[in-house]
């Protein structure tokens, strides 16, 4: 038996495409593996620690191996609550719109709670950067108003894609699959077309993954 971590970074619900998508697949996986357990965590509805001076403060130290004082340390032990959490998980689910070219500042505010040496990436002086959260699979959602796609005149302005597959590589995630939902602002029927793309690619990811 898994588990799979749905972690959705859109605040406009029942109006949102990729979490339109997001619930295809959802229950796709569910009649693919009953036996696994999903676990679902709405960023807007959950708060996250701040990543403040304490934080700040508790991570330089870690990174030169010091001890931490008591607020420092109670400020760590927030983010390894979260990073542990993020951890569990055997698999993952993110549905994301794209913001101003890039990603939800919920998601982004997630990202730099977990990305923690020690916790979800270690470093080697001879080999640089690796992750630790390894093992594990993840199908990712993205939706986008306008086209993106390699080749197209705004491929350029793309940082909602790359920059999330960089963040997953980095923590170790190197086994996904993408679903791209785009050109929803093109009126209705693209919508609607880019919608039923992203839920047949949903429903073959989701009996796989």
């Amino acid at each position: 038996m898994a588990k799979l971590l749905y972690i959705e970074a859109s605040p406009r619900k029942e109006r949102s495409h990729s979490i339109f998508v997001a619930n295809e697949f959802l229950t796709a996986y569910k009649q693919a593996h009953p036996e696994d357990t999903v676990e679902v965590w709405d960023l807007w509805k959950e708060t996250l620690p701040e990543f403040d001076g304490h934080t700040i403060a508790a991570k330089y130290r870690v990174l030169g191996g010091e001890d931490q004082d008591s607020p420092e340390r109670l400020a760590w032990q927030q983010i390894e609550l979260i990073a542990n959490r993020f951890k569990a998980a055997d698999k993952f689910l993110f549905s994301l719109p794209m913001w101003n070219f890039g990603i939800p500042y919920k998601l982004k505010h997630l990202i730099d709670v977990v990305a923690q040496p020690g916790m979800t990436f270690g470093y080697d002086p001879e080999k640089g950067y690796f992750g630790l959260v390894t093992g594990k699979k993840a199908a990712v959602i993205y939706a986008r108003g306008g086209a993106y796609a390699a080749g197209t005149p705004a491929a350029a302005m793309d940082f909602q894609k790359p920059y999330f597959e960089a963040f997953l590589r980095f923590v170790g995630i190197t086994e996904f699959e993408s679903i791209v939902v785009e050109g929803t602002l093109f009126g209705p029927e693209a919508a609607a077309q880019a919608r039923e793309h992203g839920v047949a690619e949903a429903k073959r990811i989701a009996a796989v993954l």
